[in-house]
């Protein structure tokens, strides 16, 4: 699914559309892109000395430099008319590098390992959302109709944990038995979101298609999964191996790039699940390859110098989070609280019972609050079913930034000063450091 965003009434003159007598579009990406890239390593630069995670800065610079405040991208200088479009899907592709990153830093054994817990922390953790959203909006003065309350509580199921994995990062943390299990539970939360709104747009939509659309659905996803597995243990390492021979530049770093975009576009448009899905799973399967290291080290290169940055700072250019009608304010405030809430205690409750202490419990909770890029798109495909209105877009694009904001706080505040072992160090930068390429690298030891 691609992210629909909305775009201002007015229609641009055609000497605004071809640039005007000012920059051409190329340029005024280019000029967007440097602000956007340089400030986000600026906010990032500035919270790390507030002892702060580095994602935090970039996301409030992002909140800054968008409608909310100085709406950065409708400067007057800024004519062309997919700008906007064309920066939002750049960060798009940052997400799914982020994720693929975080994929080769994870060990399949140890992912696996973590199973008991993810699934009944992503089980827990999209049911208990589910029914706080739906009692929040059923029971407000709203008066909002059973489907719209219904839908709302979907909202708020949704999980995006490209944050949490840059924070556990940054952390040191990422591998550890609280972010493994955070993974996995992302995982299981995306299927079952997937699952929940298809089925709930194939029941409402005047085309029907009921019960054996929604298996369909289940179907193609199983397969994916299994077909995805099937590639990534027997034909992966094959691949990976010939690829390190050929006589070009870079022939491991491009293999991998091709790779995880490929995977990224089969995980939506054929396997129907999230694009960053695809990218998570392979960099694990690649992860598992002697190559690992090189791959990692021209990817984290490419992607926490370019693309993480743009993706960081676009979450806050999505909407005015000052525009809500006055009598919505409070509704909103509701609903971040208890997005934050449910989340915490669903997924929190499913950690425990998979065997957790009632610390790394609440550490699982925390990281599955942020909503993200994920929460954007299923609010959108609410706008294109017609099932809510720009007044619950809106809440949803508060609600994200709320919940992507606290994420890190209250991450990095749970972890303390708690001690990291040493086979599991991260530094705590915003480009985790790149573990040296071995000779044993090029023999396939």
């Amino acid at each position: 699914m691609s992210l629909v965003l909305v775009q201002s009434n007015v229609a641009p003159s055609p000497a605004a559309a071809a640039g005007g007598d000012g920059m051409s579009p190329l340029l005024q990406l280019v000029l967007a892109l440097a602000v956007l890239i340089a400030a986000a390593k600026i906010g990032g630069l500035v919270s790390t000395k507030l002892k702060q995670p580095a994602v935090l800065g970039e996301l409030l610079v992002g909140i800054l430099l968008g409608p909310s405040v100085l709406d950065f991208l409708n400067l007057s200088f800024f004519t062309s008319t997919h700008l906007q479009d064309t920066v939002f899907e750049i960060a798009e592709i940052g997400v799914i590098f982020l994720m693929f990153v975080a994929g080769l830093e994870v060990k399949l054994p140890d992912l696996l390992a973590a199973g008991k817990v993810s699934t009944i922390a992503g089980v827990l953790g999209v049911i208990i959302p589910l029914l706080g959203g739906f009692a929040l909006a059923w029971f407000w003065p709203n008066n909002y109709s059973f489907t719209k309350s219904l839908f709302i509580g979907i909202l708020l199921t949704a999980t995006s944990v490209s944050i949490s994995a840059q924070t556990l990062l940054e952390l040191g943390k990422l591998r550890s038995r609280v972010g493994l299990s955070l993974l996995g539970a992302a995982i299981v939360d995306d299927v079952l979101v997937i699952v929940l709104l298809s089925t709930f747009v194939a029941l409402t939509a005047s085309s029907g298609g009921g019960i054996m659309t929604v298996l369909s659905i289940v179907g193609v996803m199983l397969l994916y999964f299994v077909v995805m597995s099937i590639f990534g243990l027997r034909a992966l390492p094959w691949i990976i191996r010939k690829a390190a021979k050929l006589p070009i530049s870079q022939p491991l770093v491009s293999t991998a790039l091709v790779l995880v975009l490929f995977a990224s576009w089969s995980a939506e448009a054929l396997g129907g699940v999230a694009a960053i899905t695809g990218a998570f799973l392979m960099g694990v399967f690649l992860g598992r390859t002697p190559y690992h290291n090189r791959i990692e080290d021209g990817v984290q290169t490419l992607t926490y110098a370019f693309f993480v940055p743009i993706f960081f700072a676009s979450i806050g250019l999505h909407a005015n989070i000052f525009s809500l009608p006055g009598d919505l304010v409070a509704f909103a405030a509701v609903l971040c609280v208890i997005a934050v809430a449910t989340k915490v205690i669903g997924c929190g409750i499913g950690a425990k019972i998979g065997g957790m202490n009632n610390k790394e419990s609440l550490q699982v909770g925390l990281g599955m609050i942020s909503r993200g890029e994920v929460g954007l798109i299923v609010a959108s495909v609410g706008i294109r079913q017609g099932i809510i209105g720009e007044d619950v877009f809106a809440m949803t694009v508060l609600m994200v930034l709320v919940t992507t904001l606290v994420t890190p706080l209250l991450l990095r505040w749970s972890f303390g000063n708690e001690q990291t072992p040493k086979d599991q160090e991260t530094p705590k930068s915003d480009k985790p450091t790149l573990k040296p390429a071995h000779a044993g690298e090029e023999a396939g030891h």
